[in-house]
């Protein structure tokens, strides 16, 4: 057996905790991308809407449809750009797509245009209606990620062409910092810069007498490092699951006087399903790369990298059983792997293997310390748990 146990109750604490440290006002989107980065899309967008988050964010259409088709009725971001083919959709579904070219915002009226025209004579809508009805985007400025949106000095005639759609209106504004969860001066100069960018696409704007309707900019680092950036709205990601972004670390935010202590919501549990002496000289998983180097208890466990327990991750690995630490010996296989256990060791068949997780859940690291260890971040560690390990939701 192969589980992700999700704790609710850490993602409560952990949004109260942002609450603590947003402005009056300040509304939460919180991200739910990537099956809520692993740990289950609909549950923790349930569990943020209960805690009030006011939005939600996914990258894609399909994840935000997982969502409406769950009940869920508060709006919904979509952060990456989708295809023509998705357009309807997107405007079936009411998701708020981010607009950063001129191109796409024709697409997108066009797409809102020919979805309200086909419903106008549904015998569950007042045709009326129609003619009112508007599709909200929120325009996306690039300041330095490189990735979508429009540059500064485009904003002010991209939001003059949405608001002046017969279709369109500008629901918000928004950016996205590309290296906010870095201390370095170099880094922080260069975040200091777009947050200057991002007020000029803003004034710009503004000084055509637009609305610009919500301002956001801040994702998880930023909210907490720059409180003084945090606008309208703030973008959740890493925070809400647990784990620190970057650099902004707990121990760093309270030198600068902000209390703030995540706790991880997702435990990685497998199971022994086997426990075996070995021989000395007997070779431990695919290539042999590790032999006992003496007569050795080896606890087979049911996880493996289809799970998502990375193979990179084979050397140096340890997994906690009982309340201690024992090394994985070998190659990670795809449904399995190896762990020396001791020949003194009381580990039995059926027993509880946590990869990482909260302490509450018998771990004894976390996804950040899998991360630390393999040259990664904590992201890659938890969205790469597979949909085949069952989510097991605990308060």
């Amino acid at each position: 057996m192969r589980i992700a146990e999700i704790y609710l109750g850490n993602l409560a604490h952990n949004i109260a905790q942002i609450k603590n440290n947003l402005r009056p006002g300040v509304k939460i989107c919180a991200a739910v991308k990537a099956d809520a980065y692993g740990h289950g899309a609909v549950c923790c967008a349930k569990t943020a809407v209960e805690c009030g988050a006011e939005f939600l964010s996914v990258a894609t259409v399909g994840e935000g449809i997982e969502l409406r088709k769950a009940g869920i009725t508060r709006p919904i971001l979509v952060l990456s750009l989708c295809d023509a083919s998705e357009m309807r959709a997107l405007v079936k579904h009411e998701l708020t797509p981010l607009a950063g070219d001129s191109e796409y915002v024709d697409l997108l009226e066009a797409a809102a245009k020919k979805f309200f025209a086909s419903q106008k004579n549904s015998s569950n809508k007042n045709p009326s209606d129609n003619a009112t009805r508007k599709f909200s985007v929120h325009l996306a400025v690039d300041t330095g990620m490189g990735r979508i949106g429009c540059l500064p000095h485009e904003a002010k005639d991209l939001a003059k062409k949405i608001a002046a759609s017969q279709i369109l209106s500008l629901g918000g504004i928004c950016t996205h910092f590309a290296s906010a969860d870095e201390t370095s001066a170099t880094h922080r100069v260069s975040t200091q810069r777009q947050y200057e960018k991002f007020m000029l696409a803003i004034n710009s704007i503004r000084a055509e007498k637009i609305t610009t309707g919500i301002v956001h900019c801040s994702n998880s680092a930023a909210l907490l490092d720059h409180p003084e950036w945090q606008f309208d709205m703030v973008r959740p990601g890493i925070i809400l699951y647990g784990y620190c972004a970057g650099r902004i670390t707990s121990r760093y935010l309270s030198k600068k006087g902000i209390q703030f202590e995540p706790k991880p919501v997702m435990a990685f549990v497998a199971t022994v399903s086997a426990v075996r002496t070995l021989p000395k000289g007997a070779g431990i998983s695919y290539g042999s790369t590790w032999k006992c180097e003496r007569e050795s208890k080896i606890a087979v466990l049911s996880i493996g990298y289809a799970d998502g327990l990375l193979r990179r991750a084979s050397s140096g690995l340890e997994v906690a059983i009982n309340g201690k630490k024992y090394p994985v010996r070998g190659r990670i296989c795809m449904d399995q792997c190896m762990a020396e256990i001791g020949m003194e060791s009381d580990v039995k068949r059926y027993d509880r293997a946590v990869i990482f997780g909260p302490a509450e859940s018998g771990a004894l690291c976390t996804a950040q310390d899998l991360a630390d260890a393999q040259g990664t971040i904590p992201y890659e560690i938890l969205t790469s748990v597979s949909k085949r390990v069952k989510r097991i939701y605990l308060s």
